[in-house]
């Protein structure tokens, strides 16, 4: 298997925060594709550790706070010194269901203390704005977010699915370490616009659903169809006839893969750390050998040829249906007030 730790690390923006190309995004340990178990996810997380994941994301709102208490178990006993460790705030639950989005400077102060106090940590290392507040001035969220590293219980800052505009507004407010959006070669369109403004400005990209939220590994482009119970399947791109025209694009990128003695997911990966080394992908899972897999992209090289190349077999838009359902789509890749 390919030593990650052999891997160049790559600085987030100018925070002095260096992690190693493929980190890890732990969403899954709170039961969003399927069931999790808290002792299996403490061991897997000190595996991730122990095979050279530096890289940790969280949020607040991967099960209500569950996430980052079933981490800070993972990190004690010496664990914690060896991740950078980022959550983020800003999701709110709503009364009858659905979500909120708070952005508010009296929110922020309130939601990193009981991130601190449930990560059992003293610090966190990135701190993001996980959706931004239509209705709040980003100017004011940041503001309080830029308190928040004075106070010395943040290290550095970033924002996540905002558009460039208001990208530039944060980073004048207090520099941005990353921005996170999706990004893979099935998703490109709003990510690239998004990375334009990061690479001028000096901020690193963090690249969630690398793998097109597994659309791009083994499991689905050998599948004939996804069953309505499985929980990919309310994603918009996962459903009935988006499946198939999706799949079909997985199709040419095993060819790919086939000829460079490697996964689709590890093409997919070496594709995307191949843009640029202000790129850090963070593929989520809970399985040792998917881990164990994507580590092995570092071991992929692509020429430029190679890189083009796949980005013309899946050209930009050619994937079926939104990334979220409709209600989500309104609150990704927007403008503050």
């Amino acid at each position: 298997m390919t030593d990650i730790r052999s891997s160049k690390k790559r600085e987030l923006g100018s925070s002095g925060l260096m992690v190693a190309p493929v980190g890890l995004g732990c969403m899954s340990f709170s039961g969003v594709y399927g069931a999790a178990d808290d002792d299996e996810t403490v061991k897997f997380v000190h595996h991730a550790i122990d095979t050279g994941i530096d890289f940790l994301d969280s949020s607040d709102m991967y099960g209500w706070g569950h996430n980052e208490e079933v981490l800070a178990r993972a990190l004690s006993d010496g664990y914690r010194d060896k991740v950078v460790l980022a959550t983020k705030f800003g999701q709110t639950q709503v009364e009858g269901g659905g979500m909120g989005v708070d952005g508010r400077p009296e929110y922020v102060i309130e939601a990193c203390e009981k991130s601190l106090q449930r990560l059992g940590t003293d610090v966190i290392d990135l701190y993001y704005q996980h959706r931004v507040d239509q209705e709040v001035p980003i100017e004011d969220t940041v503001g309080a977010m830029a308190k928040l590293v004075e106070q010395g219980k943040v290290k550095a800052i970033g924002i996540c699915e905002a558009k460039p505009e208001t990208i530039r507004r944060a980073h004048a407010t207090h520099p941005l370490a990353a921005v996170q959006s999706e990004y893979s070669v099935l998703f490109r369109e709003e990510a690239e616009q998004i990375r334009a403004a990061t690479s001028e400005l000096g901020i690193s990209f963090v690249a969630y659903s690398p793998l097109g939220r597994g659309m791009l590994t083994d499991n689905f482009i050998n599948a004939e169809m996804v069953p309505e119970d499985d929980p990919h399947y309310r994603h918009p791109r996962f459903n009935k006839d988006n499946f198939q025209q999706n799949r079909e694009l997985g199709l040419r990128i095993a060819e790919f893969a086939a000829n460079k003695n490697c996964t689709p997911a590890q093409l997919v990966l070496a594709w995307l750390l191949g843009q640029g080394d202000d790129l850090v992908a963070i593929p989520g899972t809970k399985r040792e050998s998917r881990l164990d897999e994507n580590i092995g992209s570092v071991g992929v090289e692509l020429s430029a040829d190679e890189l083009a190349a796949i980005s013309d077999a899946v050209p930009i838009g050619a994937a079926a249906g939104t990334r979220y359902p409709a209600p989500q789509m309104q609150k990704v890749f927007v403008d503050s007030a």
